[in-house]
């Protein structure tokens, strides 16, 4: 028997030592721009309501108008597996997880429109409608009846209607203030960024708010929409989207791209407007690049195409919208906006089959990574990640249950987000 293996060196430790010193600049900024996902929950979708018609059974009311089209459409299972091409068995999961979505929880985030959605209107109306978006939405959040995410989409930062988004967030956010604290789950969204600068604009506003109302420096987050062919590519040819990230100096939360606007700055013909058009591709691939790891989260847009109408045409819309939904989902892209109640049916279907095919293989797949055991697959740290990512995904919106993924996995929730965010869980468990 041979003995153990003779181990020799010829570097000091003072190399390692200097070379670490050299690059702890580097380090200090790779941890400042690409943070990582920041494990929250993201949703699967934004639902828009112009600002004149959000009411205070908005939610309830969208929940219910998607359960009497489905109810009229497509009544059960066997049907709505047909109209979408399900397999056999996903029919009855989907079916049933979608129907007590629409029950339980039918909007995970709500937007409410002051921008295109709502248009221009007089001053004094505009402000009477911010004002009681802030209060609706401050009961909601008190009597347990928001959705997990709710906030405005102002008006853009350029000049001919600059004044009056700053005021209707203004009167939005001290509106939400008067009520009490902020709700956690607060979400804005600026519309038509162009200009990095458009950006900073944005975080100064946001800054002044929080230091006239006593809150923490960085507490307001916000997302920003792609819109302009200016906010892909500057015009000295660079991505402006990653400097847009940058600009928003660690407040940006997520990049939502807006279909119509973007198709009709690049001259895209309006019936040629749509989510997977290779002018949406390209802008989204880009705008994944820019956000990869700065826990940046992206949404995809929406379909115009509204299921309304006979039986035939609602049944034509949804297998559009179904099959954009699933497309984006494939891209990584976990959001995407919904326009109508009826959108929502197929949204929840999309994201259920999605999580629920493949489940024991996704789940075999993590259990022999964890065990270090073999398959016909080697998986690395990396697909560990995108295979937790996958299930607490599957977890949050209602695709998969805790019991299940447990029985299949034998990882509780905290084992998954180990999984999901290695350097967190590495930072958390070093941490004195």
């Amino acid at each position: 028997m041979s003995g153990p293996e003779k181990v020799s060196t010829s570097l000091t430790g003072g190399v390692t030592r200097q070379i670490s010193a050299s690059l702890a600049q580097v380090d200090a900024e790779l941890a400042r721009r690409y943070p990582g996902d920041p494990g929250t929950r993201q949703p699967v979708h934004t639902v828009y309501v112009p600002g004149d018609a959000f009411a205070a059974d908005t939610i309830r009311s969208w929940g219910d108008q998607a359960l009497t089209a489905l109810d009229r459409h497509a009544p059960d299972a066997a049907s709505f597996a047909a109209v979408l091409g399900l397999p056999d068995e996903l029919a009855e999961p989907v079916h049933a997880r979608v129907r007590a979505k629409l029950e339980r929880e039918p909007v995970e985030d709500l937007r409410v429109d002051f921008e295109d959605g709502y248009g221009v209107r007089s001053d004094a109306e505009e402000d009477e409608t911010a004002a009681r978006a802030a209060r609706l939405i401050a009961q909601a959040c008190e009597n347990g009846t928001a959705a997990p995410y709710m906030g405005i989409r102002m008006k853009c930062m350029e000049a001919p209607v600059r004044d009056r988004g700053i005021r209707t967030l203004d009167i939005f956010l001290s509106g939400l203030m008067d009520a009490g604290p902020l709700p956690a789950a607060l979400v804005l969204t600026l519309p038509k960024v162009t200009y990095p600068e458009q950006v900073t604009a944005m975080v100064r506003l946001l800054a002044e708010f929080e230091k006239a109302r006593g809150l923490a420096p960085g507490r307001i987050g916000f997302e920003i929409q792609i819109e302009t062919s200016q906010s892909i590519l500057a015009a000295d040819g660079t991505a402006t989207v990653a400097r847009l990230i940058q600009a928003a100096e660690g407040r940006a939360t997520g990049l939502h791209y807006g279909t119509f606007d973007y198709s009709a700055c690049l001259g895209v013909s309006a019936a040629y407007q749509a989510c997977d058009h290779p002018a949406a591709d390209h802008a989204k691939a880009i705008m994944q690049v820019a956000a990869a790891g700065t826990g940046v989260r992206l949404s995809d847009g929406s379909t115009n195409v509204l299921p309304v109408g006979p039986t035939e045409k609602v049944h034509d819309a949804w297998r559009l919208h179904y099959g954009l939904a699933r497309r984006a989902l494939a891209r990584a892209y976990y959001q995407g906006w919904d326009m109508h109640p009826g959108h929502l049916p197929t949204r929840y279907a999309a994201v259920f089959a999605f999580y629920r095919e493949g489940l024991e293989q996704t789940a075999s797949r993590l259990v022999r990574y964890a065990g270090r055991r073999g398959g016909d697959v080697m998986d690395e740290p990396a697909t560990a990640k995108a295979l937790s990512g996958h299930l607490l995904r599957g977890l949050d919106c209602g695709a998969l249950d805790t019991a299940e993924v447990a029985r299949l996995t034998g990882l509780t929730r905290a084992d998954l987000e180990g999984y999901a965010t290695p350097r967190r869980a590495d930072l958390t468990a070093s941490a004195p």
